[in-house]
C-alpha cells in the first residue's frame, strides 16, 4: 500500500490535469511551450550549479545510450519478425526507446527517493532529452511522411532550453561563480514549479488523445518491451555501473517509465502513426499504475 501511495500523488496531479483540459479546453501547446522555455531551464541550471560535477555524469550518459541501443536491437528483431512496415516499425521505436523521465519519471523519483535522487533524475531527464531531440527525429522521419534531416536534428538539439541552462549551471560552477542566496532563491522557486506544472501538462496532453481502434500486436510488443524489457535490461547494466545505489535505483525506475508524452509530438510533425503513439501513451501510463509500485518494490 506504501508503494501505491508513492505513485498515487503523481496520479492526482495527472487526473487535475486531465479534467481541467476536458472542462477548461486550454491551450495545451502554450502552456508547454511556457513550462519548456521558461520554467525547465531554471530547474536544469540550479541542478548543474548545485550538484558538483563527477565522473557519474559520464557514467549516466554512457548508459542511457547504451540501453537505447540494446532496445533498439531488440524492437527492430521483434518487428522484423512480425513483419511490420515501416511506419509500424517507426511508431514502435518511438515507443519503446524512451522513457517519461521529465513529466512522470523525475516526480515518482522526488517522491520515492527524496532531493539527491531528484537531482540525479534531472541530469538523467537532459540526457534522454538531448536522446529524443536527435535520434528520436530520425526514427520519427525513418517512418513518417516528412523527412528529416541532420541539420533538422542538430537544429532541434540547439533549441533545446534545457541545454543552456546546463551550460549556464556548468559554467558557472567551472569558473567558481557564485549567485547571491537571493537570486538562488528565485532560481529554485521557478524551478521547483516546472515539476507540478509538467505533471499538469502530462494530464492535459493525455486528455487530448482521441479514442481509435486499438492495434494489439503493435500495443503489446512496445507494451512489454517499454514496461518489462526496459526495466530489466537496466537492471543488468547497472551492475556493470560503477555508481552509488541511489544513481542505480534511479537509473533503473525512470527506465521503467511509461511511453515519453514527447515522442507524440515528434509523431505529430512528421506524420509517424501520431495516433497510435498517443494511445500508446495513454495506456502505458495507466499501466504504470501498478508496475511502478512493482518496481519500487523489487528495488526495496
Amino acid at each position: 500500500m506504501d508503494l501505491i501511495l508513492i505513485v498515487l500523488p503523481a496520479f492526482l496531479i495527472f487526473g487535475a490535469g486531465f479534467i481541467g483540459q476536458k472542462m477548461l479546453h486550454l491551450n495545451v501547446k502554450s502552456i508547454s511551450t511556457m513550462a519548456l522555455y521558461l520554467m525547465t531551464p531554471f530547474l536544469t541550471f540550479e541542478t548543474f550549479y548545485s550538484n558538483k560535477l563527477n565522473i557519474d555524469y559520464f557514467y549516466m550518459f554512457s548508459f542511457s545510450v547504451l540501453l537505447i541501443i540494446i532496445l533498439l536491437g531488440v524492437t527492430l528483431f521483434t518487428g522484423w519478425l512480425m513483419k511490420m512496415d515501416k511506419a509500424h516499425m517507426s511508431a514502435m521505436l518511438l515507443g519503446t526507446l524512451f522513457p517519461n523521465s521529465g513529466n512522470y519519471g523525475a516526480p515518482v523519483v522526488l517522491f520515492a527517493y527524496g532531493t539527491q535522487a531528484f537531482n540525479y533524475a534531472v541530469i538523467l531527464m537532459v540526457i534522454h532529452g538531448l536522446l529524443i531531440n536527435s535520434i528520436g527525429i530520425f526514427i520519427a522521419s525513418y517512418g513518417g511522411q516528412k523527412s528529416a534531416t541532420i541539420k533538422n536534428a542538430v537544429t532541434s538539439v540547439v533549441k533545446m532550453p534545457n541545454l543552456y541552462g546546463v551550460i549556464l549551471g556548468v559554467s558557472f560552477q567551472l569558473l567558481h561563480l557564485k549567485l547571491p542566496s537571493t537570486i538562488v532563491d528565485s532560481v529554485s522557486l521557478v524551478g521547483s514549479a516546472a515539476i507540478p506544472t509538467i505533471m499538469l501538462i502530462l494530464g492535459m496532453q493525455l486528455a487530448e488523445i482521441k479514442p481509435q481502434k486499438l492495434e494489439y500486436r503493435y500495443f503489446g510488443t512496445v507494451t512489454l518491451t517499454r514496461m518489462v524489457a526496459s526495466p530489466l535490461i537496466a537492471t543488468i547494466l547497472v551492475i556493470f555501473m560503477p555508481v552509488s545505489d541511489t544513481i542505480k535505483n534511479v537509473f533503473i525506475l525512470l527506465a521503467a517509465m511509461p511511453v515519453a508524452a514527447n515522442v507524440t509530438m515528434l509523431a505529430v510533425q512528421f506524420d509517424a502513426k501520431p495516433n497510435l503513439v498517443s494511445l500508446t501513451t495513454l495506456i502505458t501510463t495507466i499501466i504504470s499504475l501498478l508496475t511502478i509500485p512493482l518496481t519500487l518494490f523489487f528495488l526495496g
